[in-house]
């Protein structure tokens, strides 16, 4: 494509792989789609087996990304891959975990914004799972999953910014102050994973450290400074920020998470740096914050592209995008869904979500590259 910058084209390269590998119809049903979760996938029909609902909620995000900088026609696509995911999950919207739906509906929010679809009903209903999933009597935040009392920033993250975009900011701005209240660890300043209520009050920290954690506070901050102007969000990005840069990166890069759901993890830290890079309202203050977050992502994406593996069919990528990828085979096992996550195929590369990952951060080069915002000026609610 004439004129296509280096880093559209690493994109470019990705999606047209990954989509290649892992999009096919489901069940042969016509007008839809769905991703295999492995490459090689062996000969499992698309209708059976595991599918893992937010993992496809990232591929419809991925091909909005891609319809924007550069494949309009991609759009037909994603409402193939909606009515994909729809009829897989038994003709609902909803599944019992707060996270996934968020995803989802930050995706369908996104289709519709940029590429003119219309997913009302699906939205709505995204969203109202939001909204009701919120717990004051228990000092706020939102679970985990239907039934469960473990609150996290993976579902409050990804909750607050859907509900910012979809106008609800007061609850949204709830939300960034629960999470800031509770989920800050006090040395390292980074975003813890939860909390879970204790028996006799008060509540026991999971202090694990995901580098999504890390993307989902900043992206919801970032909406919120938008929205309301209030200087305390970028007091907050800044901080977490000087964290991301200082406590988690390596040398500039986004360090990963093995496979399975871990495959993800890098690359929504990735997808939020790049809006504050492209989105962050320009002021002597933020100009060095949008440096910053750029900065990251782009050394990011040189390791990923530096690091992966050719084939006959595409770039693969690694789990960790400072080490070289290995080429994954149909041998060994595969991702398996236990106790509520995805632990990671024998061979993390196999893993769609670790393909997913690479791609983000290429489109997040890409949108700083192409100076394509998420939002316009005076886009708002």
């Amino acid at each position: 494509m004439p004129g296509r910058g280096e880093a559209d084209d690493r994109a470019a390269r990705a999606a047209d792989a990954i989509v290649d590998r892992h999009v096919r119809r489901l069940a042969y049903l016509p007008g839809t789609r769905l991703a295999r979760i492995a490459w090689p996938s062996g000969r499992v029909p698309m209708v059976a087996g595991s599918w893992h609902y937010w993992w496809q909620a990232h591929v419809v995000d991925l091909l909005v990304d891609a319809a924007i900088h550069r494949s309009p026609a991609l759009a037909d696509d994603v409402d193939r891959l909606l009515r994909g995911i729809r009829l897989r999950n038994l003709g609902r919207w909803t599944n019992n975990y707060y996270d996934d739906m968020a995803w989802l509906g930050l995706a369908i929010e996104r289709a519709d914004r940029h590429l003119g679809r219309t997913h009302d009903d699906a939205l709505a209903t995204l969203v109202t799972q939001m909204l009701e999933a919120w717990m004051p009597a228990r000092g706020g935040g939102i679970p985990w999953r239907k039934p469960d009392v473990f609150f996290n920033a993976p579902a409050n993250g990804p909750g607050a910014i859907l509900l910012a975009r979809a106008g609800e900011v007061e609850r949204a701005s709830a939300m960034a102050d629960w999470m800031d209240r509770t989920l800050i660890d006090d040395d390292s300043h980074l975003v813890i994973d939860g909390v879970k209520p204790l028996a006799g009050g008060g509540f026991e920290r999971v202090t694990a450290i995901y580098t999504y954690c890390q993307g989902v506070v900043l992206g919801t901050e970032l909406e919120l400074l938008r929205l309301t102007g209030e200087p305390v969000h970028t007091d907050r990005l800044d901080r977490l920020l000087g964290a991301v840069e200082t406590r988690l990166c390596d040398d500039g890069v986004i360090p990963g998470a093995g496979g399975g759901d871990g495959g993800l993890f890098a690359g929504i830290l990735a997808r939020y740096l790049a809006l504050v890079a492209t989105d962050l309202p320009r002021s002597p203050t933020t100009d060095g914050l949008r440096r910053r977050a750029a900065a990251l992502v782009t050394t990011s994406a040189d390791a990923t592209w530096t690091h992966r593996y050719d084939t006959e069919s595409g770039p693969v990528f690694g789990p960790d995008w400072r080490k070289p990828a290995h080429r994954p085979s149909v041998g060994g096992g595969k991702a398996q869904f236990i106790g509520g996550a995805v632990h990671s195929s024998e061979v993390p590369e196999r893993d769609l979500s670790v393909q997913l990952s690479a791609w983000m951060v290429l489109e997040a080069a890409a949108a700083i590259e192409l100076g394509s915002r998420e939002h316009d000026e005076t886009d708002a609610p």
